[in-house]
């Protein structure tokens, strides 16, 4: 047999699991064709020897929902070994969306998600080429890209088209329900692979009212929920809140048999030791038949943020109320951080609510205190002789409101992250591709996880690592094609180097729309990234062009039509 591509001498860890095994891999028509000995010619051949040849990997938690519109190469996913992703996290996306209510929708991702509004406005244009979640399925699928997508359909973007403004406001009505019921199974139809929502006390969107779905009732969770039970398909995301908890979870998974995943757990997320107590209650919710499974991260969650957007103090009343005051009247928040009352404010709520996390705020761009560039807050305060907060909010003052922390807010506990990310009840992901772009960069995960947990730490086999990269996250999503290399299975694939493998250093560049910034982490041992059979990166450089007609597939309903 002849192959259009072929992989020689690597270690084919297949995704299951089992133990890797020395072989070729060939590639015929956008399929696994040969696994283990693949004689005859090939158009193209990869020398493996030496290297892991393993399924693509499988990113359940990203945000490209907008970006895929104007980035066919989902950078920076595809330069980790990303082959498929998912959209719709946290119920946020573009779709369905009226016209009178585009420039909310992104003005939504913009305070919820660290999207640049300008990014978003030059990338999507005026004219969008959908109203509703069908029509943004197809458009998506015209467009093409470089890896696979499947879509979550977004909470928030339907109530906001079912019930207007006042889905920000109030409770649904049964009529407004049964209407967004509709939308649900349209959408499920469309090849939508399940729902996202968010009850985040901290996602509040434009003018800080709270985003669309943390007005939704018990009652209108479980209604939409039931639509993928009647339908025997399909799986709940939820971003956790007081008014739906792991118990309201479990309750709506038992009773319509519709798994549930929820983010996020992480390390001192319930203080030190707290993350144990949630791993027991996934067990016993999973002995008890419900499927409620917790999405963790293996990396540190570091945040940088602005004092013009301190998105990460939300969850403190006075400061979404300080957000609500300026974008009413412009300059309110400037003149709240120079007022010493003010400040005083701020010091005694801040103190007591992130006195595990104060003293891991850096300090990490500042034009006007260079010198003071990389230094923790606390430490530099301490040298100058000044609290803190007043440190902070005068370089903040100095810089235009533009000047960076960075701040280590959770996961940073390596003995604790390393109980979440093996236990039998939760799934690795978190990247949040896509989103929070200048603020931070997770979507080097599956590198970090590879070198960091395998390499290093020894926490992971290489087989372990790849399974949770691949064959899990890919089946607990219901994307039944990908995730296990098997003859006859479409061929995403990559190969990286077990030795050298892992994500590069942040670096912040100018390459959205409207030359807005993002932070990137370039990989090293991936040698190549294989998507439908094609090649589409080999030693770091793309093989494809954005212009190309591109291998990547839309999985409506988890899977290639």
């Amino acid at each position: 047999m002849s192959y259009d591509l072929k992989i020689t001498g690597g270690t084919i860890v297949d995704g299951t699991g089992k133990a890797g095994f020395v072989g070729d891999v060939g590639i015929k028509d956008g399929k696994v064709v040969a696994l283990g000995k693949a004689d005859g010619p090939a158009t193209t051949t990869i020398d493996a020897k030496g290297k892991v040849v393993s399924p693509g990997f499988v990113d359940v938690h990203t945000h490209y929902d907008a970006q895929i519109l104007w980035d066919r190469m989902l950078s920076i996913s595809p330069w980790h070994g990303v082959t498929t992703t998912v959209i719709g996290n946290c119920g946020f996306g573009v779709a369905p969306t009226k016209a009178i209510h585009r420039k909310l929708i992104l003005q939504t991702l913009e305070k919820v998600e660290g999207m640049s509004l300008d990014a978003l406005q030059a990338g999507l244009g005026d004219v969008w080429p959908f109203e509703t979640f069908p029509q943004y399925l197809d458009a998506v699928e015209k467009r093409g890209s470089a890896i696979n997508v499947a879509a979550l359909f977004g909470h928030t973007p339907l109530r906001l088209y079912v019930m207007g403004e006042e889905s920000t406001e109030r409770a649904a009505t049964q009529d407004e329900i049964d209407a967004m019921k509709k939308l649900m199974r349209e959408a499920m139809d469309a090849g939508a692979i399940g729902f996202g929502t968010s009850m985040s006390v901290s996602h509040n969107g434009y003018a800080g009212k709270p985003v669309p779905s943390r007005q939704a009732t018990y009652d209108e969770m479980e209604q939409l929920v039931s639509v993928m039970g009647d339908m025997k398909r399909g799986l709940m995301q939820i971003t956790i809140g007081r008014e739906f908890s792991t118990r309201h979870m479990a309750e709506v998974s038992r009773k319509h048999g519709v798994p549930v995943t929820w983010t996020a757990l992480l390390s001192y997320l319930y203080g030190p030791g707290g993350h144990r107590k949630q791993l027991d209650l996934a067990a016993e919710q999973r002995r008890s038949g419900a499927m409620v499974i917790p999405q963790v991260s293996c990396r540190p969650l570091n945040f940088e943020f602005t004092f013009a957007e301190p998105f990460i103090f939300d969850v403190m009343k006075f400061m979404n109320e300080l957000a609500v005051a300026d974008a009413k009247a412009p300059g309110t928040r400037r003149r709240a951080y120079a007022d010493p009352a003010w400040r005083e404010k701020l010091r005694s709520e801040v103190t007591p609510l992130f006195q595990r996390w104060w003293d891991r705020v850096v300090i990490a761009w500042a034009p006007s205190h260079k010198e003071l560039e990389e230094q923790p807050l606390t430490e530099a305060a301490a040298k100058l002789g000044k609290d803190p907060v007043d440190l902070a909010l005068d370089i903040a003052l100095a810089n235009d409101l533009q000047a960076r922390f960075r701040m280590a807010v959770m996961n940073f506990d390596e003995k604790e992250v390393a109980e979440l990310i093996t236990d039998p009840n939760t799934i690795i992901a978190l990247s949040d591709a896509g989103a929070h772009a200048s603020q931070l960069c997770d979507a080097c995960y599956s590198t970090h996880l590879l070198s960091h947990w395998v390499r290093e730490r020894k926490v992971f086999t290489i087989e372990e690592a790849v399974h949770n990269l691949t064959q899990r996250p890919a089946e607990m999503f219901g994307i039944t094609d990908r995730g296990v290399l098997a003859e006859g299975r479409p061929a995403d694939v990559v190969v990286f180097d077990p030795k050298t493998v892992g994500p590069g250093p942040l670096k912040r560049v100018h390459d959205l729309p409207a030359g807005a910034d993002r932070l990137v982490s370039e990989a090293s041992g991936i040698d190549a990234v294989i998507v439908n059979g094609r090649l589409i990166r080999q030693n770091n450089k793309d093989t494809v062009a954005a212009n190309d007609k591109l291998p990547g597939r839309l999985l409506r309903s988890g899977r290639a039509a």
